[in-house]
């Protein structure tokens, strides 16, 4: 059992001006492309096949100038899946050149997308973990209060990396450390979201870049809070993750690591709450040719 991770983009700008989160430097990555790195080189450690689907949102499409939410990065509504990060990263680089970045910024649609994947493996086979990325503020705050609450009886988690100088404080209500997240009187069952913003690792040394494609701890013997908190999704400003020195490498990693630490417990949890065991190991890979080792 491996998570199937799906990765989404939010689009704003035009990448032709040096100025926007998305510009094409020939020299160094944009924001996007540089969070999407950081998380997506560690995490497609953790799937099996390595194919990831990729989802663009706030964006008008060709032909007809069609506002989407959720529009394959690759261009194929069919088969959205991308090889590796990098097949994700050259999808978003080919969509730059085709769709026309627009808004608003709705998390609802994408979200609601993977909840429907999710809803259909319950049985411990399958973990969701949706990697959003955006440099907006988001439009849709009660729609995807909604379908947070709806999706943290899945096995999912949301993983939300803000870039860019905009202000991501009301982000920060969706992550659910602190007060676990509601919609319409109900709670989210577990906290699946954690938000980062990554535009302060950049500030220190470099201006303005972007990048692109969701926690909090969960103890099973705690009671529960009136408003407990919400294990399942996550927030990630990454301008608090540039390293002062300016080492490009270091804050990738700050942020990938910081990105990826609650995912686990939040796994476990769902697991469980379920009563879900892991399945037995697999007997060890022994060659072709040569006789099986029996353990005294």
């Amino acid at each position: 059992m491996g998570p199937d991770i799906w990765i989404c983009s939010f689009h704003t700008g035009n990448p032709a001006q040096p100025t926007s989160l998305h510009y094409m430097s020939p020299y160094q990555l944009n924001a996007y492309a540089m969070a999407l790195k950081a998380v997506g080189d560690i995490i497609q450690d953790y799937d099996s096949d390595k194919m990831f689907p990729a989802l663009g949102f706030g964006a008008k499409l060709p032909p007809d100038g069609r506002v989407s939410h959720e529009f394959a990065l690759n261009g194929n509504p069919q088969n959205p899946y991308c090889p590796g990060i990098e097949g994700v990263m050259e999808a978003y680089y080919q969509s730059l050149k085709s769709v026309h970045l627009y808004g608003p910024t709705n998390f609802s649609p994408v979200i609601n997308h993977v909840a429907r994947y999710a809803a259909s493996v319950k049985d411990g086979s399958q973990y969701f973990i949706l990697l959003i990325i955006t440099d907006g503020v988001i439009s849709d705050m009660a729609q995807t209060k909604e379908s947070i609450v709806n999706a943290s009886c899945l096995p999912m988690s949301i993983i939300i990396v803000g870039v860019g100088p905009a202000e991501f404080d009301a982000m920060i209500e969706l992550d659910g450390d602190d007060v676990r997240i509601s919609s319409r009187g109900r709670y989210a069952e577990r906290d699946i979201v954690q938000v980062r913003c990554a535009q302060s690792l950049l500030r220190q040394r470099w201006p303005p870049m972007c990048c692109m494609k969701e926690s909090h701890k969960w103890s099973l013997n705690q009671q529960p809070a009136l408003e407990p908190t919400s294990p399942y999704t996550s927030f990630v400003p990454f301008r608090d993750y540039i390293d002062r020195t300016g080492n490009h490498i270091l804050s990738m990693a700050r942020l990938a690591k910081d990105v990826l630490a609650e995912i686990p417990d939040q796994f476990l949890s769902y697991m469980r709450t379920r009563g879900i065991k892991p399945s037995p190991a697999p007997p060890p890979y022994t060659p072709p040719g040569h006789p099986l080792q029996t353990q005294i």
